[in-house]
């Protein structure tokens, strides 16, 4: 008779991805389906988005031909891309330590992984959001036109896969840093309207000072905005880019070093910050919490 045949069962790294990809379409799904979200988030980019095109998006850029509307969603989406994916993920952690939850999955084996993955996850998907409303608004109330050729659609689908990997895991990294939600958003907000005026998504980046460039090129928000305005732009905007290049190496370089460096140090300070966690801490935090809001 021969031996009963046994079922192999999952290695742990695979059990705990596939609890943090459903935990993932859960958060997700929650989001698609909260109206209050989606009117302060991808809803509200595009109104936001329609009324900037109508106020300041009339006529070509001067010397190049290029609709000023097509330039601004551009600069938009890459903008819409970047703080998606900082601030909801470094929001969400935040108050997940509030409320206790990362302080429960400390016990579970696996726990934070899955939960970072899910966060991820999630994040993506409300990303994916953003850029399909964007790109929508364009179609209906610009010039905007989508990519034809199949390399363009390649260097769209890698800009935006390796923009929201090169900032994620900073917005988890910072999630683990701030103190609670008050703190990261007010932080969280400065630091991305200074990296706004520097990055190119609110005018060119070549009318700044050089010490200024060379700034906004060490953070992956000014190279996701290249690589967004390559698809979409004509070459005659190159004008208005340093070097007179789109340099799509150098932005996958650059924000390729933002993705290894954020993966790497993320985990390292979500673990850091759950081992520090205990009872008598959330309890304290939740107290001060009451009082602010009594006041």
């Amino acid at each position: 008779m021969s031996a009963p045949t046994t079922r192999e069962r999952p290695s742990v790294n695979t059990t705990v991805l596939r609890t943090g990809l459903r935990r993932g379409r859960t958060e997700y799904l929650q989001f698609a389906r909260d109206r209050r979200e989606l009117l302060t988030g991808p809803v509200g980019a595009v109104v936001m988005l329609v009324a900037l095109v109508g106020w300041q998006g009339h006529g070509t850029v001067p010397g190049t031909g290029a609709s000023k509307a097509v330039l601004m969603t551009a600069r938009f989406v890459a903008y819409c891309v970047f703080s998606a994916a900082l601030m909801n993920l470094a929001l969400g952690i935040t108050a997940d330590r509030e409320e206790g939850a990362l302080l429960r999955l400390r016990a579970l084996p696996g726990g934070m992984t899955a939960y970072l993955v899910g966060r991820t996850v999630s994040v993506l998907g409300q990303i994916a959001t953003y850029v399909v409303l964007m790109l929508a608004a364009g179609l209906a109330f610009t010039e905007l036109t989508l990519p034809t050729a199949p390399g363009d659609w390649l260097t769209l689908a890698w800009v935006l896969a390796l923009g929201t990997l090169s900032v994620a895991p900073i917005g988890a990294a910072l999630g683990a840093v701030v103190r609670d939600a008050r703190n990261a958003a007010a932080a969280l907000s400065l630091a991305m309207m200074g990296l706004m005026v520097i990055s190119g998504v609110l005018f060119p980046i070549t009318a700044l000072p050089q010490p200024a460039q060379w700034v906004a090129q060490a953070f992956p928000l000014y190279w996701q905005g290249l690589g967004l305005r390559s698809v979409f732009l004509p070459d005659s905007m190159l004008a208005a880019e340093i070097g007179g290049s789109w340099r799509l190496w150098e932005a996958a370089g650059v924000m390729s070093l933002w993705a290894v460096a954020g993966l790497l140090l993320a985990p390292w300070l979500l673990q850091r910050m759950t081992r520090r966690e205990s009872g008598s801490r959330l309890a304290e935090r939740r107290r001060h919490s009451a009082v602010r809001r009594a006041y």
